[in-house]
């Protein structure tokens, strides 16, 4: 339980602190002013004042905010350097910084797991690399680093001969030779089918074969990894839109627990699932939701067409529209969470 407070924290933090980053770096770039920028919220155990902002440590080290001057047009109070008094150009710039530095953030994640840990490609043998604790591979005493060598009698040469021999056992009982310190055994087990695999797992993977590239390499891969990645979410995001795929929505419940079971293999899976998530923020920030930036973006783009900003009054009942969407998609999403931690639906 404390290590998945602990991992929640780290994760939700990073992604909410770069994001704020960004927002904060493009408003003092494009000279608005910022009179405050805190890590965390809540009561402040910290302040320090450089010019005309106020950095501040919060109680609650979950991400960050920023307070930019002139987000309210009513109540802007530094002339030309506020927000609303911008050119729409500054403005959008301001508003995209935010899910801009979520794109990033994987890029300098994958570079920092590449160049300091190696890239891991799965080794060919047929050897164990990790056997999970409460699967039957675990139960039947099989351990990490144990060589299969036979499986009913067949020989098992590939970790492909393994997998194969294990798929289509439909429940039965193995009998699995192997080798563990240059000594011979052996032992049962009764394979589980899976139904999203839709085939029959012990709950092993296999080991893999990692080299350590150069700081180069590491950046391209990192590139190459992200924009990979980034093109699969937006694939399945499209599949969702046109009913081709279930939408799995996950609330903050869910994400702490997926962060916390990462943490436990180490600090590599915590880093990689905190690169997918800022992924998945700097796509689902750019949605045209009022409340979200991309809502933000959208009047922007309204305003530059028609010459003139929205009136107060569309504003305010765009953001309460926007914000009630999100609070009922939450509701829903922490529904998701309770079904599926606690009555495991």
């Amino acid at each position: 339980m404390v290590l998945t407070i602990f991992s929640a924290v780290f994760v939700f933090g990073i992604l909410v602190l770069v994001h704020e980053l960004g927002h904060f770096t493009a408003a003092k770039l494009t000279d608005m002013r910022v009179d405050r920028f805190a890590i965390g919220f809540g009561p402040r155990i910290f302040k320090y004042s450089h010019g005309e902002t106020e950095y501040s440590i919060r109680a609650l080290p979950l991400g960050g905010f920023n307070d930019i001057a002139g987000m309210d047009p009513s109540n802007n109070t530094a002339g030309d350097r506020g927000y609303c008094a911008k050119s729409i150009s500054a403005r959008m710039i301001v508003i995209l910084a935010g899910s801009f530095m979520n794109l990033l953030l994987p890029i300098f994640l994958f570079w920092g797991i590449f160049f300091f840990a190696g890239v891991s490609t799965p080794s060919p043998e047929p050897v164990l690399g990790r056997v999970m604790n409460g699967h039957p591979a675990a139960s039947a005493g099989l351990k990490d680093g144990d060589r299969i060598l036979s499986i009913d009698g067949k020989v098992v040469a590939t970790w492909q001969d393994f997998t194969e021999l294990i798929k289509d056992s439909n429940g039965r009982v193995l009998k699995i030779e192997y080798e563990r310190n240059q000594e011979i055994g052996t032992t049962s087990v009764i394979p589980a089918y899976n139904s999203q695999e839709k085939r029959s797992l012990i709950g092993v993977s296999s080991s893999v074969i990692t080299r350590m590239p150069t700081f180069w390499e590491a950046l391209q891969l990192a590139f190459t990894h992200t924009w990979n990645t980034l093109t699969m979410m937006l694939s399945m995001l499209g599949q969702i839109f046109t009913g081709a795929q279930q939408a799995d929505l996950a609330g903050p419940l869910g994400v702490a627990q997926i962060a916390g079971e990462a943490a436990q293999i180490g600090i590599v899976p915590l880093l990689s699932l905190t690169a997918f998530l800022s992924l998945n923020l700097a796509i689902i920030n750019l949605f045209p939701i009022p409340a979200l930036d991309g809502g933000h973006f959208l009047t922007l783009v309204v305003e530059a067409v028609r010459g003139k900003p929205l009136s107060p009054q569309a504003l305010h009942y765009a953001q309460l529209f926007g914000i009630s969407l999100l609070v009922l998609l939450m509701l829903y999403a922490t529904k998701n969470d309770i079904m599926r931690i606690f009555m495991g639906g």
